[in-house]
């Protein structure tokens, strides 16, 4: 789409599944290359090539802070994608950062009220049925494959995740082949927690190799966090309050979750208040939780909506007082304060607004929704954020009354 307004567009791969995802070979360049010697190689490309414009998905890869950090040297726009903040069906674009490296962590909610002074307040809502999960594991599959069986060309290649990609390999293919065994079990979890009639909380996990967590939270493992969370319910909640971890939809069994917590639940003595659901949708559960904790996981955004009670232990967009409870974990789970849902709905507008665009990543249809918009945000003089305040003065200006 960006070629179609003239624009030449170029790949930089690291292996053969970039290569096999990239159809035009004459746009494509292949890093084979030391991963010390990438930031000589990519300063050549920009200088060579002349380029204006750096896209990413993520910023925290080794490889895309280092193109960070040379666009920032160079005074070139870098567009960073990733999955978006409100959650399903939307697709986070930003520029220069995303996550705890965003713009929006540092925007008060005063702020944002003040450039949605005169916004529209019309968006696409999420559809019923959000099809890109399935085809988000098969393309990872697929992806891995190729770097697995046919990477020669690229023997440096080293994957920015702590484990081998023939492990992160064998871990796509046996999700993909227990996927009904395990919505099986969610459903029986799931059945268990809403009939059981007692109130609960709700924990929800990240992936332990996600960006985000890594980068963006204190926490080392996900261990660290669900001894804390256990912890903290067994010293504050009443006795017959329940928590129930929800795992990440794609959690692959590369850490030991389940035993972990079943061994920290016998540990504190709370085996018999303690669940644990594996993926599936969170809405059924956020209806009947009584609060929600999290480290910075965007679903925490779900929550927050519903008028939730939120605790979080991490660098998010979302971390502003008026939304993440200020208590200790102990005093959270005695008597959870509630997010400012006015601001929140405010805050969510302002997303809408500006950086979270309707589509995702990865079946069709959502691409193309994708596609509709952000090319033109994309090729826009002003980012998101500036957009959305340069408009909203703009129109300020336009109905200024003189007497």
């Amino acid at each position: 789409m960006i070629k179609a307004t003239g624009a030449s567009v170029l790949r930089v791969g690291f292996n053969a599944g970039d290569a096999f995802f990239w159809r035009d070979p004459a746009s494509y360049i292949g890093f084979s290359g030391d991963p010390a010697a990438w930031p000589d190689f990519l300063n050549k490309v920009l200088q060579i090539h002349d380029i204006t414009d750096i896209v990413i998905y993520g910023d925290t890869r080794p490889v895309h802070a280092a193109a960070v950090q040379a666009a920032k040297k160079l005074g070139l726009t870098v567009h960073v994608f990733e999955e978006g903040y409100l959650r399903p069906f939307w697709v986070s674009y930003e520029r220069g950062g995303s996550n705890g490296h965003s713009r929006l962590m540092d925007m008060t909610v005063a702020q944002m009220r003040q450039n949605l002074s005169r916004s529209s307040g019309e968006h696409p809502e999420a559809p019923d049925h959000w099809g890109d999960m399935r085809e988000h594991i098969f393309y990872g599959a697929l992806y891995h494959w190729f770097v697995l069986f046919r990477n020669s060309k690229y023997r440096n290649f080293r994957s920015h995740r702590s484990i081998s990609v023939r492990q992160e390999f064998i871990l796509y293919i046996n999700r993909l082949a227990m996927m009904p065994g395990h919505w099986l079990r969610r459903v029986i979890a799931t059945r268990n927690i809403k009939k059981g009639g007692f109130p609960y909380h709700l924990a929800l996990l990240q992936l332990e190799h996600d960006a985000s967590f890594q980068a963006h939270s204190t926490f080392g493992t996900m261990a660290e966090f669900l001894r804390l969370v256990v912890q903290g319910f067994h010293n504050g909640a009443a006795q017959h309050h329940h928590l129930v971890f929800k795992a990440h939809p794609l959690e692959d069994g590369r850490v030991p979750i389940r035993k972990e917590i079943s061994r920290l639940a016998k540990e504190f003595k709370v085996e018999n208040r303690v669940h644990f659901v594996r993926g599936g949708k969170l809405a059924g559960l956020l209806d009947g939780a009584k609060s929600v904790v999290a480290v910075n996981s965007t679903a925490a955004q779900q929550a927050l909506w519903r008028g939730l009670p939120l605790k979080s232990f991490g660098d998010a967009v979302y971390s502003k007082p008026e939304f993440v409870s200020q208590q200790t974990l102990v005093d959270f789970f005695t008597s959870p304060q509630g997010p400012d849902s006015d601001a929140y709905r405010d805050y969510r507008q302002y997303l809408l607004e500006t950086s979270q665009v309707a589509g995702g990543f990865y079946a069709a249809r959502s691409r193309r929704q994708l596609l509709r918009k952000v090319v033109d945000m994309m090729l826009s003089q002003d980012d998101p954020y500036d957009a959305l305040h340069s408009k909203t003065a703009a129109q300020t200006q336009q109905f200024r009354v003189v007497g």
